[in-house]
């Protein structure tokens, strides 16, 4: 008897068992197939979310960028033109060394202080401005020393230089953001010169060196205008993040300015 109901008792917990757990699909986990079914789908809307905000970002770099380069044209177009405005400023060098501290602090503030003051709005924009004016004195005190036709011709050839290398970036497959450190190499190589230069100029004028030094630096920014905005854009091995539009416009500004600087040093010898 004792056995017999052993075996009933167990042939009713199988049964019990069996109706706790019925075969509906829903008490099981769910298969690969399953879990998965909708994750392109996710992919796909967050690869949309990321390129229009990588959109909005990059208008905002550019809006920000041509309202620089107009300021600065601006200031170089008045410092060369207008013989008043000229003659001050080449009596009054002094100008010129208040301008560029407040160049060096405004980018060294910027550069360095990220969450503090770069992220911060207004100060972010406040000190872009202050950078962007002290830059373009700096540039019109340059280009107040050189010939007039030179300055117009220097001009001409940045700002065509700039967009046949903006619209190259965003076309071309090369990764230029993988190259930093030939770029690392080349700024060694032109840090190198200008400290033979400097050492060069008290025992004599050597327009050869000079010329080397200039050629070096167009190219050298002209790279550094390739990788800056292919960083912008975001669609190479590295990228900039979309937080820091005031530093992606901070770099292509610097890009396009001493790029100009370096072919006013090429063609831009003499006065009139």
């Amino acid at each position: 008897m004792t056995k017999g109901k052993q075996q009933k008792d167990v042939e009713l917990k199988e049964v019990e068992l069996t109706e706790v757990t019925p075969k509906t699909g829903n008490e099981y986990p769910p298969s690969y197939e399953e879990a998965t079914a909708d994750y392109e789908e996710m992919q796909a809307q967050f690869s949309w979310d990321d390129l229009a905000v990588r959109r909005i970002f990059i208008r905002k770099v550019y809006a920000i960028l041509m309202v620089q380069l107009f300021v600065t044209v601006a200031i170089v177009a008045l410092f060369t033109f207008c013989a008043p405005v000229k003659y001050y400023i080449q009596v009054h060098r002094e100008l010129y060394m208040c301008s560029y501290m407040m160049f060096f602090v405004t980018y060294i503030a910027l550069n360095c202080c990220g969450e503090q003051i770069r992220r911060q709005f207004p100060w972010n924009l406040i000190l872009l401005a202050i950078f962007t004016l002290s830059l373009a004195f700096m540039m019109g005190f340059v280009s107040s020393f050189c010939n007039t036709k030179s300055v117009v011709v220097c001009l001409g050839i940045t700002a065509v230089v700039c967009m046949s290398v903006t619209l190259f970036s965003f076309q071309t497959k090369i990764d230029f953001t993988s190259y930093q450190g030939t770029l690392f190499i080349l700024t060694l190589v032109l840090v190198y010169c200008c400290i033979i230069l400097l050492i060069a100029i008290p025992f004599g004028y050597l327009p050869w060196l000079q010329a080397i030094y200039a050629v070096i630096g167009a190219i050298l920014f002209t790279l550094f205008l390739a990788l800056d905005t292919q960083l912008l854009i975001g669609n190479k091995r590295y990228a900039i993040s979309p937080e820091e539009y005031v530093f992606a416009t901070l770099t292509l500004y610097l890009d396009i300015v001493y790029l100009f600087r370096f072919l006013l040093l090429c063609f831009g010898g003499g006065r009139d």
